[in-house]
């Protein structure tokens, strides 16, 4: 398990790594275009439950941790599912992973704007 960081002083937002992975690709992305957009995410039964919503802002420290020091294999197909949802009224949603249809590595932060 991963942590996002999040604000000063910083929530620690516990994602595993692989989905972690995923999301950064898809956050930096857009924080590099200047675009600010909600993340929402399910709290674990041992928390509580429930869910919450944050919003990413350029000028909002952010950090990403994770447990593994190896890349995991990016899912080409998965990054365009949450550049979609980002790119909702919604916005950035932790969403299961679909079957990788592509072929050969993502180079990071190779995202399209939907």
């Amino acid at each position: 398990m991963g942590y996002l960081l999040y604000g000063r002083p910083a929530e620690e937002i516990e994602i595993e790594d692989r989905i972690l992975a995923h999301i950064k690709i898809v956050i930096l992305a857009k924080l590099r275009r200047d675009e600010s957009f909600a993340l929402s995410f399910e709290h674990d039964v041992a928390d509580g439950s429930g869910r919450s919503t944050i919003w990413l802002h350029p000028s909002i420290p952010l950090q990403f941790n994770f447990l593994g020091s190896r890349q995991p294999l990016i899912n080409r197909a998965w990054l365009e599912t949450l550049v979609v949802a980002a790119n909702s009224n919604d916005g950035l949603r932790l969403l299961p992973e679909p079957p990788d249809t592509t072929t050969g590595p993502v180079p990071t932060g190779a995202v399209s704007k939907k």
